[in-house]
């Protein structure tokens, strides 16, 4: 029975989806100003392991991920870059599938941008107008938070608490508009040369909250299975989503709602942001560690505890995915004189171990646990394959499930086939680490090489490889 810690009711709630074996998720996707960075690829690879998972169940999902293409970030970037808000989007929506694509992220099922859904969204905003929780001063729409009885209770503060701390963070010529400190803007009246289109409040753009109210209803329903994404969205802009969602709708905006730990850095375990100026893109990192690996870190780690970002678990996870690999292609090599005799206990084991990951991944996707599962099977099939006498039917017994449940994490298991320039390679690298008497690296491209059939002759004459 699949739990799942939501933020709203703060317990660990039973999945009961809508619509029977089909989930509906809206994650809020990047603004797209500049490219993606380690913190912002957290929730991106964390959605898409529950997503995974979900599938791996049987499950059809929805997945729906938004584009922030308007907003104060990208008009003083597309400034400063002396191009257009539409120009400047573009460049980093690229950039931003190129980035998720490394990382062996699913595609979503629709990524729709805020500047596609204009008309939609004003006519969320008249509608909430209409009903009085909205209201217009000098080309400016707000939103009325007191309004709406439950606001505050996703962020589990009074109303009263986040008064006195959103009166802080607001200009005196915003407050002055305001009825109310509390109260959030909808449509933002348009300033001289900015980007703007015509509304009945005159030229404006849509303000952050609302855009995802509006595509998540439009391509989900008035009410979602689950809505996810990082803890800092919590308050104010989920917040805000359910509060003008329900209003205008009527109906229970979010059943789950979900929200992914921070990537920390540094000795002090600093959260990693652009604003902090401490942040380490995508686009960068993937030139220097193998994308795999950092999706690997990422996915294995609960979805809502922090990641601290350093080389250190960037080694550990490189070693960890090592081993499912290896496990891999030890398997796959006895497939090549495994016989007709399967172990069936053995045959037992192995669905008690995919069970026991099911439980795992079932507790509100405890990765960790549910990887330990997924190491327990690749150790079982190392022991397996060094037997003398191996069954064919039970090698790819443990494939089959190594390669489904090591998917949910986003590992890609496939045979590694080296070509002769890839062997010399690695023969070459051998050699230099033999005369620089790193005599640990020489064996582990020795063995590296034989777990792909390629033995190793050392002679008077040089180092040559035969295949088996």
């Amino acid at each position: 029975m699949l739990r799942i810690y939501n933020t709203l009711t703060q317990e660990k709630d039973v999945f009961k989806p809508i619509k029977p074996r089909t989930v509906g998720m809206y994650v809020c996707g990047p603004t797209v100003y500049n490219y993606i960075h380690i913190g912002n690829a957290r929730s991106i690879v964390a959605f898409d392991t529950i997503r995974r998972y979900f599938e791996y169940c049987g499950y059809q999902v929805n997945y729906i991920s938004n584009f922030t293409d308007v907003d104060d970030k990208l008009i003083n970037e597309a400034k400063a870059e002396n191009t257009t808000v539409n120009e400047l989007a573009d460049k980093y929506i690229e950039a931003y599938k190129e980035d998720v694509k490394a990382l062996n992220v699913e595609p979503a099922t629709m990524n729709p941008r805020a500047t596609d859904n204009i008309d939609g969204i004003i006519d969320f905003v008249k509608s909430l107008i209409d009903q009085g929780y909205a209201y217009e001063v000098d080309g400016d729409v707000y939103y009325r938070a007191r309004k709406y009885d439950d606001y505050g209770h996703l962020a589990h503060q009074s109303i009263d608490d986040l008064e006195s701390g959103a009166s802080q963070h607001v200009s005196d010529d915003e407050l002055a508009k305001k009825e109310d400190p509390i109260d959030f803007v909808l449509w933002k009246a348009a300033k001289p040369g900015e980007i703007s289109w015509q509304s009945p409040w005159g030229e404006g753009r849509p303000g952050w909250h609302i855009e995802c109210s509006v595509m998540s209803t439009k391509y989900l329903g008035d009410t979602i299975d689950i809505h996810g994404g990082g803890e800092d969205l919590k308050f104010p802009h989920h917040e805000n989503e359910r509060a003008q969602s329900e209003a205008k709708t009527g109906h229970k905006f979010v059943n789950y709602w979900m929200h992914n730990g921070f990537v920390t850095v540094g000795d002090d375990n600093e959260k990693m942001s652009k604003s902090l100026g401490n942040f380490v893109t995508v686009h960068d990192i993937v030139k220097e560690v193998d994308p795999q690996v950092v999706r690997f870190l990422m996915s294995t780690t609960q979805y809502r505890r922090p990641i601290q970002y350093n080389q250190a678990n960037l080694k550990a996870a490189e070693n960890n995915l090592n081993k499912l690999k290896n496990a891999f292609n030890n398997l796959n090599y006895r497939l090549s004189d495994a016989g007709d005799v399967d172990d069936i206990k053995l045959e037992q084991e192995i669905r008690q171990i995919q069970a026991d990951f099911q439980d795992a991944m079932d507790d509100d996707f405890n990765a960790q646990n549910g990887i330990d599962a997924v190491y327990e099977l690749a150790k079982l099939g190392n022991l397996y394959a060094e037997r003398p006498e191996v069954g064919a039917g039970t090698v790819k017994l443990i494939i089959d499930k190594l390669v489904k449940m090591s998917s949910v994490f986003g590992v890609i298991l496939k045979e590694e086939k080296l070509d002769d320039s890839e062997v010399e390679g690695l023969i070459e690298e051998r050699n230099q680490a033999r005369k620089n008497k790193d005599f640990a690296r020489s064996d582990e491209i020795r063995d590296q090489l034989k777990e792909l059939g390629i033995i190793l002759e050392d002679t008077a004459q040089g180092t040559r490889f035969r295949r088996e």
